[in-house]
Order: C-alpha cells, then sequence, then structure tokens
C-alpha cells in the first residue's frame, strides 16, 4: 500500500463524518510485521484520529497510541513510528513496552533525579534543584546526558576550587556524581518509569576525587558549656529569640540541627514531654523524652501562627534553617562573646557530656538516633526502649541541672554580660600576657 498523503487524510475525516462509521487508514507497507495507523471514530460533535503502532504477534494484533492528528503530523507520527517502534518491532519484542528512545539531555537527568529526591521526602531536594539547574546551564542543557566527559566536569569545578571554595567545588562533584549514579540505575528499574532512557554507560564524575574529611573533634567542657548557654540566655547584642532558643534545645537534647529547627506543634506531646518526629534523617522515625530543663523552655515558648517554635526572622511561615543557626553562631565567635563551637559541635558535646553523666553509649546512640548496624537492631528489634530513654534523660537532667546551678552567683543579666565581655577581652588580646 502506498504512503498516505495529507489530502487522503482530509478527505477520509469527511467521509467518516459524513458516514458515521469508523475507519483506519495505513501508512506505507508492512503486512504481517508491523505498521502505522491513523484510526478514526465518529464522535457526538467531532472525530478523533489517533496514530498508532500496529503489530502482529502471536496471532494477535496489538496497538499503542502515538499521538492524535493533527496536533501530531503525519511527518512527525512517521518519526515517532521509526525511531521507537520499527526496529522493536524486527526484532520481534512487543510494543506494548516500546517508549521514547531518545537519549534523555543532562537537564532530564537532573529534573529527574530532583523529582526523584522529592518524591522520596528527602529534605536535600530544593538544595540539590537549585545546584544542578546552575550546573545544567554550564554544561549544556540540551546536550546528551551521556555525551558528558569527565573533563567536562573537572573543568567546571577547578575554578570553584581555584577561589577558595573548596567546600562548594566537592558539592558540585558530589550533585553530578549523585544524579548519573541515580541515572544508571533508573535505566533498569522496573519499579518506576522515567519519561526519558539516558542510555548511560558510566558515572563522568565516579572517578574525580572528594576533598578530604575534617573529621570534627570540638567538645565543650562543662565551663563552656555554661559560659555558653549563659549568653545565650542573656545575649549582649540585639538577636532574634527564636535562635537562641533553638540553640539552647540543641544543647540539652544532643538532636540534628535541622530537626530542632523544624520543631512543629505537631511534633511536640506536651503531656508525654516527648518531641516525636515521624521522619528523620535516617529515614526512620525518632521519638526522644525531653528533660526536665528542657520542658520549661519548650513550655515557654509560644509557637507562631503557623506552627513553628523557631519561626525564621524574614519569613514566619518557614522555620529557621540550619545555614541561619550556623551563621548566627558564627557571628557571635567572631565577637568571641562564645567559645568556638559550631552546631555539629554541639551534638558532639552532648554526646561525651551524658557519657561524663553516665549514660551508656547504646542509649546515647538511640537518643541521638544513630543507626544502630548490628543486625538483631537492624532485623528484630522492635522495642521502643521509650521507658529506657526516659531513665537515662532523668539522669542527664539531674547533670545539667547541677552545671547550670554553678550560673546562679551572677545570675543577673549584668553580671552575666561582664563575665562574658570580660572573656571577651581576654581572648581579644592574647599578646598582652606575653
Amino acid at each position: 500500500m502506498p504512503s498516505l498523503t495529507d489530502g487522503e487524510i482530509r478527505r477520509a475525516l469527511k467521509q467518516v463524518e459524513q458516514t458515521g462509521k469508523q475507519l483506519s487508514l495505513v501508512d506505507g507497507e508492512g503486512h504481517g510485521t508491523g505498521r502505522l495507523v491513523l484510526a478514526m471514530k465518529p464522535m457526538p460533535t467531532r472525530v478523533t484520529a489517533d496514530w498508532m503502532a500496529q503489530q502482529w504477534r502471536d496471532q494477535k494484533r496489538l496497538k499503542k497510541k502515538l499521538g492524535s492528528y493533527p496536533s501530531m503530523s503525519l511527518s512527525n507520527a512517521r518519526e515517532v513510528f521509526t525511531r521507537d517502534f520499527a526496529d522493536l518491532i524486527q526484532k520481534g519484542r512487543s510494543i506494548k513496552i516500546a517508549g521514547d528512545t531518545r537519549p534523555g539531555t543532562v537537564a532530564d537527568l537532573f529534573e529527574a533525579y530532583v523529582a526523584y529526591l522529592k518524591a522520596s521526602g528527602k529534605s536535600s531536594w530544593k538544595e540539590a534543584e537549585k545546584g544542578l539547574s546552575k550546573i545544567a546551564g554550564t554544561l549544556g542543557r540540551n546536550r546528551a546526558a551521556r555525551d558528558i566527559e569527565p573533563d567536562e566536569i573537572t573543568d567546571l569545578i577547578r575554578p570553584i576550587y581555584d577561589r577558595g571554595r573548596r567546600s562548594m567545588a566537592d558539592h558540585v562533584r558530589s550533585y553530578i556524581r549523585s544524579a548519573y549514579s541515580w541515572g544508571l540505575k533508573s535505566e533498569h528499574d522496573y519499579r518506576r518509569s522515567s519519561q526519558r532512557r539516558f542510555h548511560l554507560a558510566y558515572n563522568p564524575a565516579a572517578g574525580i576525587p572528594t576533598e578530604p574529611r575534617n573529621v570534627g573533634t570540638r567538645w565543650l567542657d562543662e565551663e563552656e558549656f555554661l559560659r555558653l548557654y549563659c549568653w545565650l540566655e542573656c545575649p549582649d547584642t540585639t538577636v532574634h529569640p527564636p535562635y537562641t532558643r533553638a540553640v539552647r534545645i540543641l544543647m540539652l537534647t544532643g538532636q540534628r540541627v535541622e530537626e530542632i529547627a523544624r520543631l512543629h506543634v505537631d511534633q511536640w506531646d506536651a503531656k508525654e514531654r516527648i518531641i516525636d518526629w515521624s521522619k528523620t534523617k535516617n529515614g526512620k522515625p525518632h521519638a526522644i523524652p525531653v528533660p526536665e530543663v528542657a520542658v520549661e523552655l519548650i513550655e515557654a515558648i509560644k509557637p507562631n501562627a503557623h506552627g513553628w517554635f523557631f519561626p525564621s526572622a524574614t519569613n514566619p511561615t518557614k522555620p529557621v534553617s540550619h545555614g541561619t543557626l550556623y551563621s548566627f553562631m558564627w557571628r557571635q565567635r567572631e565577637r568571641a562573646v562564645i567559645p568556638v563551637v559550631t552546631n555539629r559541635d554541639l551534638r558532639r558535646t552532648w554526646k561525651t557530656l551524658a557519657g561524663q553523666a553516665g549514660l551508656s553509649k547504646e542509649i546515647r546512640d538511640r537518643l541521638q538516633n544513630h543507626t544502630l548496624q548490628d543486625v538483631s537492631s537492624k532485623s528484630y528489634d522492635r522495642w521502643n526502649y521509650m521507658r529506657e530513654k526516659r531513665a537515662a534523660m532523668a539522669k542527664w537532667n539531674t547533670f545539667v541541672q547541677a552545671m547550670l546551678n554553678k550560673r546562679r552567683p551572677y545570675a543577673a543579666c549584668e553580671k552575666v554580660t561582664a563575665i562574658i565581655h570580660a572573656a571577651a577581652d581576654e581572648a581579644a588580646q592574647p599578646m598582652a600576657r606575653l
């Protein structure tokens, strides 16, 4: 049968409209294997025309829709049929599993990876989206993802590294490596469907070395802990009050910064005095009983209209970010009014001082939601350890209350500020003692 023409299609559409009978037009040859068909059906107000890939397989006729005429033109339908179906039919494979065979672009890969992070509930998806969008603009959004070479990624990262932004350079490498790693796996992941196949042969960022990690060791002793806590209770400068409260809760509970920063009324059980997260960084639910000293602080806080205990100073509809808390602490460190410490150091401080208070490492791990790797913990033990956690937190509360009681001789804000200023002056003039 000769190839279709646009004139034949228009005449056939008029015929279906007049007769009210279905009609199918076949484009070219292909009897016995497969062909492109335009199926036209009369409807009450119009005639529909759909492009179908048709195949004879195991003595059965199979069909799969490609698009609708005229939005998909005759030439476009032929192109799609040739590209996505013809070779598949020749190999005897079912058209039911056929899809768009065009290799995905860099933008396709990065957008699909971000969508995967978002669907998986990963809180990092916004940062990944922002970073990958800039990277795609440099590599070329419309280039096939499989065409990116390792040298291109190295050339992208090196200027960032040379500017002294080593952490950013490593983040860029990590974003690209993770996106390509996901792309390689998604090619054959039958549990998910993607609009594009990427046909990746390897991960171009896999061989690029990472920036050496500096494992933190800093923690606050009792005197430093008390100095920081007193400043947070009565800062010597104007600060957003929720920030100081959030850091104190970090010090008293030892939890992850982002999980305390995003504390919401729905997570606080005032009756049981428990903070309950349905999902955390390791993907598991987590609940802790709160020590009495932290309960008093939490109960004194009035959540804002959006339910956040620690709202952002610039946008009260959102909680404070962990980055903002980090910057807040950094500014005070530069002024030398608090000990040199990061928010992560506070988690390490709790771990260490709680051990000094007599809490076993196992219960400290459970209170801080560290994943236990033994087979028993991962696969069998489903006890929530709430009774043991309460006993441990009571012991920690006694210890921390004893520390905080040492502030009573200088409980007045003026005296606390004077002591802090004296410590700051001493730290700012190290050569005076030499």
